[in-house]
């Protein structure tokens, strides 16, 4: 005995298995950075020094990548963005790069954690 279920109740159901904003974004094939509003600038200014696989790998609060920008410009040599190319860039990765939930796992409680063996008497724990 086979059992039809009708085609859209079923894709309907299917697609409710998905989570919101799993949908399958489209990358490009070259540098593996989502396809979205401002990735062609992100692509052509931040691979000139380094990999879009250092970017891709990444993930930081807009304040985050900020930081990493500025630390760049003060010892690495990158040049300084026009505001609204920064704002382009900024903009592109705390969307598409921005914090993962539960990326990290909670501290060890205490108990868990092994001696210090360099702490002294009342530190050692």
């Amino acid at each position: 005995m086979t059992i039809t279920l009708p085609v859209r109740p079923l894709l309907l159901a299917l697609a409710l298995l998905v989570p919101p904003g799993a949908a399958a974004q489209e990358t490009d094939p070259e540098s593996g950075l989502v396809k979205a509003e401002g990735w062609e600038v992100v692509k052509a200014n931040c691979t000139v020094c380094h990999s879009a696989q250092l970017v891709t790998q990444n993930s930081g609060s807009r304040n985050h990548w900020e930081k990493l920008i500025r630390w760049m410009q003060e010892t690495q040599g990158l040049w300084q963005f026009r505001p609204e190319m920064e704002a382009t860039i900024l903009d592109y990765l705390a969307e598409h790069y921005g914090p993962k939930e539960g990326a990290r796992r909670p501290p060890l409680p205490r108990q868990l954690m092994p001696d210090n063996p360099y702490a002294s008497g009342d530190d050692a724990g």
